[in-house]
């Protein structure tokens, strides 16, 4: 299985970005899909995650600015990001679980439940 992000950059705070995130070698289409992100010094954070039927998921800190999809092969996951923020600066993670839906509502965006990874996309936003 491969994830591989694309699409992050340098913007000014208020601006938008769309990450992309291209799924490689995934059995099937049940699986559970996240962005997660880190700032230098910070914990890995879980900002959002799509489920296998399309539920969504949204941290507060990004609830009403940042929109996940997929595309309808469901090989290829975004995020849309709007309004973006100084405190938004991080890299930003794809991430893949293949665990029961009720495991992951138990810990919602915790990267415990999600095997795959990508290896990050940066985004900076500045003020």
């Amino acid at each position: 299985v491969q994830l591989v992000e694309s699409g992050g950059g340098s913007v000014q705070a208020g601006g938008s970005l769309r990450l992309s995130c291209a799924v490689f070698g995934l059995a099937h289409s049940s699986y559970c899909m996240g962005w997660f992100r880190q700032a230098p010094g910070k914990e890995r954070e879980g900002i959002t995650l799509i489920g296998a039927t399309g539920t969504t998921t949204y941290a507060d800190s990004v609830k009403g600015r940042f929109t996940i999809s997929q595309d309808n092969t469901k090989t290829i996951l975004y995020l849309q990001m709007n309004s973006l923020k100084p405190e938004d600066t991080a890299m930003y993670y794809c991430a893949a679980s293949d665990a029961p839906w009720q495991a992951i509502q138990e810990l919602p965006l915790h990267p415990a439940t999600f095997r795959y990874w990508g290896h990050g996309t940066q985004v900076t936003v500045s003020s």
